[in-house]
């Protein structure tokens, strides 16, 4: 006897994660493989988009193939936001490799475009700031790369999107070029307001309005997926940015409900409604689900290096054999000893928005351990996340009761604990904690009928872990001053340019 499921593609950063997840919440078939990273220059980070849709396709077909007994009747698919391809569209062939999320190439852009007055327009019109990390300035930088590149754009022979639309058009053969409003909303092209791309965005950046794909509700019809692409032929009918896929995956789709994913970078979102609420204190505003998977709004504080930074100590570094070991590193000691990491390799996200930070570690002696400084790389996770808290707590003027939490690093036990001592604020861990891949499928679900409502879908998951502050504030305190003074030095560092 078959159950019915939904098939949710996870594409992020670094892998690709496939689940098949039935009615009942269980997962049925997994599959995940990594991809090759590429960096040909430094601060240049690209993906090879073919070997991104050959992984999707190989993990996706492993996924399917365990879980014997699901009626797969949807598909759901979650991205990395803000990472660009550029294709053929009758070829479907990729122009160039793709420009990842974490890219700095188009600083120059920004800061013309930030000399040139037009910061305060950017962000009233889409709630971003004139940043690298975003959509808009990689697609620029693009069509200005290769002058043949530009025209074919302009004879309408080229598309462009995020990692969704890009997957999207491979499963459909090119039937569909479609993205959603938390795609969308990420590229500093799209207005909030008016819920469609901006003219104005459009002719300050350059982009040809024929490049971009249609934008359609995160629940409901993109295309009908190839069968011999995954073995199986059925709807893709969910869509959303990973960040998003989590927040509508933890249940936060009314105003006052926040969440952080601990991935690659730390994401934290706090709901907003159908309020579009402008932030003073470094924050974005940012499109989001509501429970039907209908467009509402959020606060989104991003911090770009998390799990990236064990990765870097495991790969480069070589102080941890598997990230699981932070954990019991960290356990061991008694405190940091004084170290402080700002994993700045890419930048400083919210709320300093700083592109030409870098890595920075402070607070090193003699006798500093390789487990102090694993430490202080877990702890940073913790700091930045409370840094954003905080903001969005002055942004929308409400308290937090309780973060919700996901990702990989957040099954890190003593991370949580840390994480719920330093904010102050009680933290609960669901039983998946790939909620970007459960949220994916929570939209496609919705839409094929295989969860009545939303809350039918929420209770599918289980019970959830939660971990308690603990009581010394005068710790949490100190060690949010060291942190502190810890990013004033990288943020000066940044600046002296002299």
């Amino acid at each position: 006897m078959t159950v019915p499921a939904v098939l949710a593609i996870d594409q992020g950063t670094t892998g690709t994660t496939c689940l098949v997840i039935s009615v009942d919440g269980r997962v049925l078939g997994r599959g995940y493989s990594e991809f090759t990273q590429y960096f040909p220059e430094p601060g240049w980070v690209e993906h090879d988009a073919n070997e991104i849709w050959d992984v999707t396709r190989r993990v996706a077909q492993t996924a399917v193939d365990a879980a014997s007994d699901a009626d797969i009747r949807s598909i759901g698919i979650t991205n990395q936001r803000e990472t660009v391809v550029l294709w053929d569209r009758a070829t479907l062939e990729p122009v160039h490799r793709a420009i990842v999320w974490q890219d700095r190439r188009t600083q120059p852009i920004c800061r013309a475009l930030r000399t040139a007055g037009h910061e305060a327009e950017v962000r009233r019109r889409s709630g971003l700031v004139l940043d690298p990390y975003f959509s808009g300035t990689k697609i620029a930088w693009l069509l200005e790369s290769d002058p043949a590149i530009r025209a074919r754009a302009e004879a309408g022979d080229l598309a462009v999107g995020t990692i969704d639309s890009w997957l999207i058009a491979r499963l459909t053969d090119g039937a569909s070029h479609v993205t959603d409003p938390t795609n969308a909303s990420r590229t500093m092209l799209f207005n909030l307001h008016d819920a469609t791309w901006d003219d104005w965005a459009l002719d300050l950046l350059g982009v040809p309005a024929g490049l971009l794909p249609d934008v359609r509700p995160s629940s409901g019809d993109f295309g009908m997926s190839v069968g011999e692409h995954l073995g199986l032929e059925a709807p893709i009918q969910g869509v959303a940015g990973d960040q998003q896929a989590a927040l509508f995956g933890q249940g936060c789709w009314t105003p006052g409900l926040a969440k952080n994913t601990y991935g690659t970078g730390a994401f934290l979102l706090l709901h907003t409604g159908d309020s579009v609420v402008p932030s003073e204190h470094g924050l974005l505003t940012t499109a989001a689900c509501d429970a039907s998977g209908g467009l509402a709004y959020a606060l989104e504080g991003s911090v770009f290096i998390a799990g990236a930074a064990i990765q870097w100590l495991r790969d480069e570094l070589e102080l941890v054999s598997s990230a699981g070991d932070s954990e019991a590193m960290a356990a061991a000691l008694v405190d940091n000893g004084g170290v402080y990491f700002v994993p700045g390799f890419v930048g400083l996200g919210a709320p300093h928005w700083e592109a030409d930070a870098r890595g920075s570690i402070f607070g090193l002696t003699r006798g500093t351990s390789s487990a102090q400084i694993v430490r202080a790389a877990l702890e940073a996770m913790a700091y930045g996340t409370t840094e954003v808290l905080r903001a969005m707590e002055a942004d929308s003027g409400v308290e937090t009761a309780e973060l919700r939490v996901d990702g990989g690093a957040s099954l890190n036990d003593w991370l949580m604990q840390f994480q719920a001592d330093v904010t102050h604020v009680p933290v609960r861990r669901p039983p998946i904690v790939e909620t970007t891949a459960l949220g994916a499928a929570g939209l496609a679900g919705l839409a094929a009928g295989v969860w009545t409502d939303a809350e039918d879908f929420l209770g599918a998951q289980g019970d959830s872990a939660r971990f308690e502050p603990g009581s010394d504030a005068r710790e949490r305190a100190t060690a949010m001053q060291g942190w502190n003074r810890a990013v004033r030095a990288t943020l000066s560092w940044a600046r002296d340019q002299s």
